[in-house]
């Protein structure tokens, strides 16, 4: 009996998958529990496994392309089993061709969340059908593109431009294959030097006379729920902010002590801070805490989520039990996850479920910012610069090492003199770093 492959929850927060590589063929062999594809999700590129075993009858979207939760995206079966039943339900799952100019999705379509009516839902919009003729010609004069995410980054990086391309996949979108096709056929800039563009080239003119030239390109996944989740959390979320200044001599002093005594496993400042941040949470319990509608929760340990930043956006893998481990070996976790997250190859579990998180842009010459709550925590610390300024001790000037932090904080589980208290324990800890130890 034929299997049905459709787009798999890989994350907690995924609503819909990419698919970034198909690891099989049609017609290739596959056995239960071998890697089928790799899925784009909202925060890894991650291995679907084949949950049957048989031949690789038909794919049914392309590398590059998206479908939401559920959504059927192959067949498997014997070489000789009859599936036009499966294939002829996909079918039917998409808009009809004769009342709709096509399946395919908009650029609105690419970009909006998917549909509430369940696993199986399409994404899509289409225009009337006394409009497919302008549908149709719309890439070659000037609208919209409909363009795999995939396709548009290629076509970006060869400097291709997409409006000198006819789409091969439904409803003329623009897919992988193409941008390889125009790359094999691409004329020698000599002969042909007026379609010679830089990527950075607009490819598309502006509606209003006098404004800028811009250039769409449809969003990532990874983009797509970061844009969905900040607006449940800024609006519902009640925010408010504490900013304290910390004495850093004594923090980095330790710091250098500590690389001088261990050259092969360096910490940096932000090691240091997240030990500094977990020690807190473990004094102050109402700050390492969530809102449950009905409860708060309080979390016995801490597990920091550390922001990162990558090419798609912001993705916050987290060190478990943070207040039980040595700076060191604090370190050594944020690299390797680092490392994985910018390779889009952590696991769900590392990346979901922290209790509190810390992201510093002191690296980038930041002086103070504030950050957004990651629900459901109740708080996030903003990291600035460490930079020496004069300040007056003792009645004299002189120049210490100053670092801003702001506490972004959930006004439903923590209140001001609380997350107050918190930084008053967290900025004594890293002025005096052997209270870590006390």
């Amino acid at each position: 009996m034929a299997t049905q492959v459709v787009m798999p929850k890989l994350s907690p927060t995924m609503e819909e998958g990419q698919l970034s590589r198909w690891l099989k063929q049609e017609g290739d062999k596959v056995a239960m529990g071998e890697p089928l594809a790799e899925i784009d999700t909202d925060k890894a590129t991650m291995e679907m496994q084949a949950l049957g075993s048989g031949v690789l009858r038909k794919i049914l979207i392309q590398e590059g392309e998206s479908a939401p939760l559920g959504q059927l995206i192959a067949v498997i079966g014997e070489p000789d089993e009859d599936i036009s039943a499966l294939l002829s339900q996909a079918g039917s799952a998409q808009p009809s061709a004769e009342s709709k100019p096509a399946p395919a999705q908009t650029e609105e379509a690419e970009t909006a969340p998917p549909s509430d009516n369940g696993a199986g839902a399409t994404v899509a919009a289409a225009q009337p059908a006394e409009d497919k003729s302008q549908a149709e010609d719309k890439s070659q004069d000037g609208g919209r593109l409909v363009v795999s995410p995939l396709a548009a980054r290629m076509a970006a990086d060869a400097g291709i431009n997409l409006r000198s391309l006819r789409g091969s996949g439904p409803g003329g979108r623009i897919v992988k294959r193409d941008i390889e096709e125009a790359l094999k056929s691409a004329p020698q800039p000599a002969a042909r030097p007026a379609e010679a563009r830089s990527p950075q080239q607009p490819t598309q003119l502006p509606e209003i006379q006098g404004a800028s030239a811009y250039r769409d390109e449809p969003m990532s996944e990874m983009r797509r729920v970061i844009a969905r989740r900040l607006v449940t959390s800024i609006g519902p979320i009640p925010h408010f902010f504490l900013t304290t200044e910390i004495e850093m001599d004594r923090a980095a002093e330790a710091r250098r002590q500590i690389n001088e005594a261990n050259p092969d496993s360096k910490i940096s400042l932000n090691d240091l801070i997240i030990k500094v941040a977990a020690l807190s949470l473990l004094q102050h319990p109402q700050v390492n805490a969530s809102f449950q509608e009905k409860a708060i929760r309080y979390y016995e340990s801490a597990d920091i989520g550390v922001a990162v930043a990558i090419e798609d956006g912001l993705i916050t893998p987290i060190v478990r039990n943070a207040d039980k481990k040595g700076v060191r070996q604090i370190a050594s976790e944020v690299r390797e996850l680092a490392e994985r997250a910018r390779n889009r190859k952590l696991r769900p579990e590392e990346y979901t479920g922290a209790t509190f998180s810390v992201s510093n842009l002191g690296m980038f010459g930041i002086d103070e910012f504030t950050a957004v709550i990651n629900p459901p925590e109740a708080a996030i610390l903003a990291v600035g610069a460490m930079t020496p300024k004069p300040v007056v001790r003792d009645g004299e000037i002189v120049v210490r090492q100053l670092m801003r932090v702001t506490m972004s904080c959930d006004h439903r589980v923590i209140d001001g003199a609380t997350g107050a208290r918190f930084l008053q324990t967290f900025k004594q800890m890293l002025e005096n770093p052997l209270l870590m130890i006390a």
